[in-house]
C-alpha cells in the first residue's frame, strides 16, 4: 500500500508543478511537445522506410533475412 501512495505522491507532484506554472512555461512545454511530435512521428515516416516490407513478404521470410544477416553479417 506504501508503494502505491508513493507512486501517487510522485504524480501529484508533477500534476501541481506544472498547474503552478507560469503562461511563459506552458507555452515553452507545448513547443516541446510539437516538436518532438514531429521529430518523432512526422520525420520518422520519411526518413525510415520499412525496409523489411521490400525485402521479404510473410513474417517467416522477414525472420529468415534478419537472421541471415545478424549471422553471416553485410559481406
Amino acid at each position: 500500500m506504501d508503494k502505491v501512495r508513493n507512486i501517487k505522491d510522485f504524480f501529484r507532484m508533477y500534476v501541481d508543478g506544472f498547474k503552478n506554472m507560469s503562461k511563459m512555461s506552458k507555452t515553452l512545454w507545448v513547443i516541446i511537445f510539437i516538436k518532438l511530435f514531429i521529430m518523432f512521428a512526422v520525420i520518422r515516416a520519411f526518413l525510415f522506410p520499412n525496409f523489411l516490407n521490400s525485402v521479404a513478404d510473410s513474417k517467416e521470410a522477414k525472420a529468415e533475412y534478419v537472421s541471415n544477416e545478424i549471422t553471416e553479417g553485410v559481406n
